[in-house]
C-alpha cells in the first residue's frame, strides 16, 4: 500500500470506536510508516474526533431515542445497544471524573486499553453534563498522551 493511502488509512482507523490513534499507529508503523508519520496521522484523528463528539452526541443521543421508539425491531436493537454503551461507559470512566474531573477524563483517555478512549469519555463526559470546551480539551490531552505512549514501544520494537 502506497505511503499516502496508509496515511489516510491510520487517519480514518483512529476515528474507530475503540480502535482509535492508539491502534492505528501500530498499524501505520507495521506496515512500514514512518513512526513520526503514523502518529501526526492518528494524532489528526484524534483532533477530528476531540472536536466533533462533544458536538454530535446530543444528537446520537436523539437519534438512539427515537430508534428506541421505532416499531422496526432491528432499529429497537440498535437504540439497546446504543443504551448498553453509555450504561458501560459511565460504569467505567464515572469514578474516574467524578472524583478527579478534567485530570479523571484526561487519564481515563491516555490509558491504552480497550473502552478507555476518546469515544467512551466523550459519552461519559455528555451523559455527566461536562462543558464542551472542558470536554475538548480533555479529550484532545489524553487522546494524544495515549498515542504518545503508545509509540514509544513501537518506536523500541520497530528499530
Amino acid at each position: 500500500m502506497p505511503s499516502s493511502e496508509l496515511l489516510l488509512y491510520v487517519l480514518l482507523l483512529s476515528m474507530v470506536p475503540t480502535f482509535e490513534g492508539r491502534y492505528a499507529l501500530l498499524v501505520g508503523v507495521a506496515g512500514g510508516l514512518d513512526p513520526l508519520a503514523s502518529l501526526a496521522s492518528a494524532t489528526l484523528g484524534t483532533v477530528i474526533l476531540a472536536a466533533v463528539l462533544p458536538l454530535a452526541l446530543p444528537l446520537i443521543d436523539r437519534l438512539a431515542t427515537w430508534l428506541g421508539d421505532s416499531a422496526t425491531v432491528p432499529l429497537k436493537k440498535l437504540s439497546v445497544l446504543y443504551l448498553k454503551y453509555v450504561r458501560r461507559a459511565r460504569l467505567k470512566a464515572g469514578p474516574y471524573v467524578d472524583r478527579y474531573g478534567f485530570m479523571g477524563l484526561t487519564i481515563f483517555v491516555a490509558i491504552p486499553l480497550p473502552l478507555t478512549g476518546i469515544w467512551t469519555a466523550a459519552l461519559v463526559a455528555y451523559v455527566l453534563g461536562m462543558k464542551r470546551k472542558f470536554t475538548f480539551f480533555a479529550l484532545l490531552a489524553g487522546g494524544v498522551a495515549a498515542n504518545l505512549i503508545t509509540l514509544v514501544p513501537l518506536v523500541a520494537l520497530f528499530k
